[in-house]
C-alpha cells in the first residue's frame, strides 16, 4: 500500500502562496480536502494539486 505524500499546513501555504485565513476558508467550502491525525492537519499532494488545477485561469484582461 502506497501512502500519500502529505504537506503540513505551513508547507502548503508557502508552496501555494495563500494565507492561513484563505486556506481555512477553502477548507470550509470543501474545496481543499484535509486529513487529521490527532490535532495535526495534513493535505495530500494529490488533493493540493487538484485544488490548484481547479483555480480559475485568467488571460490578464479585465472583465
Amino acid at each position: 500500500m502506497d501512502l500519500p505524500e502529505l504537506y503540513k499546513v505551513a508547507d502548503f501555504l508557502a508552496r501555494y502562496s495563500i494565507s492561513r485565513t484563505s486556506f481555512y476558508r477553502e477548507v470550509a467550502a470543501n474545496r481543499i480536502r484535509i486529513r487529521k491525525f490527532g490535532s495535526a492537519t495534513r493535505i495530500a499532494r494529490e488533493d493540493a494539486e487538484a485544488w490548484a488545477a481547479s483555480l480559475p485561469v485568467s488571460n490578464g484582461e479585465a472583465a
